[in-house]
């Protein structure tokens, strides 16, 4: 079931256009299939039985590996065009609900025993209504599994393109994305990993893990061009973090 509860952000619209095209790219690009998804996974290693919140599901391949392994997954996403992509993977009744994660979560307090925020906390440019927000849903003593763009990453990227953005600023940067010859103008919000760590203890908080992982090494052989870089420079930061 797809259920609208909250308020829809602008940018969703943008994800709403080329679902299908972003759907079929996270199926089985480099970054999702082969970095991110694995290493998130293993980050949460054994969940049979546990309530999990996939926030930010996209069209649901996180969910569906979660759900394979025995957790109760509940998914929302912004973009309704999304959650129909998820709901085609996941069947009807999937518990999908579209929200925001700027806002209100439709939630009571104590919900689930992990949430999982996989790529998606750096969409927004003040993270301290989120995190609060998740922090809520959470029981004592669970555990907020998160994946952001890694901050050198992004500041290389800048440089490389010529910017020269102030590393220790939270500032917006806009590339473009080619999927399936659609082709979207995404806008992330990049910040330091102080400003991250921040963001976490003044929501409640505890860091339990900080992981830079390497692509599988399946990926060596399928993306022989891009591997290396992913390899020995990585794009992306994870938090393992506690709810005490």
């Amino acid at each position: 079931m797809v259920d609208s509860v909250t308020r829809v952000p602008e940018s969703s619209a943008l994800y709403d256009g080329f679902a299908a095209a972003y759907s079929a790219e996270n199926e089985s690009s480099l970054n999702n299939a082969y970095y991110e998804r694995p290493a998130t996974l293993a980050l949460a290693g054994e969940v049979t039985g546990r309530r999990i919140l996939d926030a930010g599901c996209g069209s649901g391949p996180l969910f569906a590996a979660l759900r394979d392994r025995g957790a109760i997954v509940t998914g929302v996403d912004a973009s309704a065009g999304m959650l129909e992509q998820a709901r085609r993977r996941l069947g009807a009744e999937a518990d999908l609900r579209v929200a925001d994660l700027a806002g209100p979560l439709p939630f009571p307090d104590d919900s689930f025993d992990d949430v999982i925020a996989s790529l998606v906390l750096h969409y927004l440019r003040d993270w301290g209504p989120a995190l609060a927000e998740l922090r809520r849903v959470l029981r004592a003593g669970g555990r907020l599994i998160a994946s952001v763009g890694h901050p050198t990453a992004e500041y290389v990227i800048a440089r490389m393109a010529g910017r020269r953005p102030d590393h220790f600023a939270t500032y917006e940067s806009t590339e473009e994305w080619t999927m399936a010859g659609q082709t979207a103008r995404v806008t992330c919000w990049n910040r330091p990993l102080h400003a991250m760590t921040d963001a976490f203890t003044a929501a409640g908080f505890r860091i339990s893990v900080l992981s830079e992982p390497q692509p599988v090494p399946a990926a060596r052989e399928l993306f022989p061009e891009d591997y290396h870089l992913l390899a020995t420079a990585p794009s992306f930061l994870f938090f393992v973090l506690r709810a005490d």
